[in-house]
C-alpha cells in the first residue's frame, strides 16, 4: 500500500516518542517492579512466568495443545511478549462504505493498553489506558465509530492466536473441517463471566493441520453497549490474506471477512476488506504513552 504523507508524519512523531534502549535487568522487589512498570518495560521475569503458566495450562487439554502448537508456528508466545510493543496500520474497510476505520496503533500486548492515531490526521488520537477509554479529536467527525470498542478490537484480529493465552479463556476442541481444500484443526474459545468488555464473545479458530498457522476464524460481537438487552451480531468468518514475518512472529498481512453461511467453506456474503501494514515491535515506549493526553475526553461512564 502506498504510504500517504500524514502516515509518514505519524511515524516520525511516534519514532521520536519511542525509546529503543534494551530493557533493564529486573529484580523481583515490589519497588523495582513498580519502577519498571511506570517506564513501560516488561520484565523478562514476568514474561517467563506468563509463558510457563500458559504452557502448563494449555497442555492440560487437547484443545490447549492445539492452540499452543499454533502459537509455536506463529513464532512462539515467549517471542511475542519479548518483542515488546506491537504497532501496525489497520485499515478496516466495509464494502458498503460505512464504518471505515483506519488508524495506526501501538498495543501493550502484556496488559492490553492501546493508542491509536488517525491516518488522515495523526493529531486525532484515542486509546485505552487499562482503566479508561479516551479520545482527543478536532471534532465529532474525526472518528465516526465507537473508539472505546475499537481501541483493542484490531488486536483480536492481528494478535491471533496469542491473544487467547490468558486465564479466563475456555477452550474446546471441535471436529476437524476442510476449509479451502485443507484439513483444519478447530478450537473454540469462550470467556468466563466478567472477562473483558464483551465476555459473551467467542472465537472459533481454523488451524491449518499442515502448517499450524491460523487460516481463518469465526467470531461474534456481543458488546453490551451494542446489545444492552443481550444477544449478539450474526456470526462472521475472517480469512487470512497472506502472512509476513516480523521479528520472528508470523502475522497476517490482511483479512477478508464474510457472513458465516451454509455454503462452501462456510463463506457467505463478502463484507469487509482489511489491510494490515507497517508492522513493527519496539522493546519500550515513553512513560505515559498510553495515558490520556492533555485535553482528551474520557469515554467511561
Amino acid at each position: 500500500m502506498k504510504i500517504i504523507t500524514p502516515l509518514l508524519g505519524l511515524f516520525l512523531a511516534l519514532s521520536a516518542l519511542a525509546c529503543k534502549e534494551t530493557p533493564k535487568t529486573e529484580t523481583t522487589t515490589q519497588k523495582e517492579v513498580e519502577t519498571v512498570a511506570s517506564e513501560y518495560h516488561i520484565p523478562n521475569s514476568w514474561i517467563q512466568k506468563r509463558v510457563e503458566d500458559a504452557n502448563k495450562r494449555l497442555h492440560a487439554t487437547d484443545a490447549g495443545k492445539v492452540l499452543w502448537s499454533a502459537m509455536e508456528a506463529h513464532g512462539g508466545l515467549e517471542k511475542w511478549y519479548s518483542n515488546g510493543y506491537f504497532s501496525f496500520h489497520f485499515d478496516y474497510k466495509p464494502l458498503n462504505g460505512k464504518g471505515i476505520r483506519d488508524s495506526y496503533q501501538t498495543i501493550d500486548t502484556w496488559s492490553n493498553k492501546a493508542r491509536h492515531n488517525s491516518i488522515t490526521d495523526p493529531s486525532n488520537t484515542y486509546g485505552w489506558d487499562g482503566e479508561e477509554a479516551w479520545v482527543k479529536a478536532k471534532d465529532s467527525t474525526s472518528f465516526e465509530y465507537d473508539t472505546k470498542f475499537w481501541a483493542l478490537t484490531p488486536l483480536y484480529f492481528s494478535g491471533q492466536p496469542f491473544v487467547l493465552d490468558g486465564e479466563g479463556v475456555n477452550l474446546e476442541l471441535l471436529p476437524e473441517v476442510e476449509f479451502k481444500g485443507t484439513l483444519q484443526k478447530v478450537v473454540k474459545a469462550t470467556y468466563d463471566a466478567g472477562v473483558g468488555s464483551a465476555p459473551d464473545d467467542y472465537y472459533i479458530l481454523y488451524i491449518n493441520s499442515k502448517t499450524n498457522l491460523v487460516d481463518a476464524f469465526k467470531y461474534i460481537v456481543s458488546y453490551p453497549e451494542y446489545f444492552p438487552e443481550g444477544g449478539h451480531a450474526p456470526e462472521k468468518i475472517t480469512v487470512t490474506q497472506g502472512t509476513t514475518t516480523v521479528d520472528g512472529i508470523v502475522l497476517a498481512k490482511g483479512f477478508k471477512t464474510y457472513w458465516s453461511a451454509e455454503a462452501k467453506d462456510g463463506l457467505g456474503e463478502y463484507i469487509t476488506d482489511i489491510n494490515v501494514s507497517d508492522i513493527s515491535f519496539s522493546p519500550t515506549v515513553t512513560d505515559n504513552f498510553f495515558s490520556k493526553p492533555e485535553g482528551a475526553k474520557v469515554l467511561n461512564d
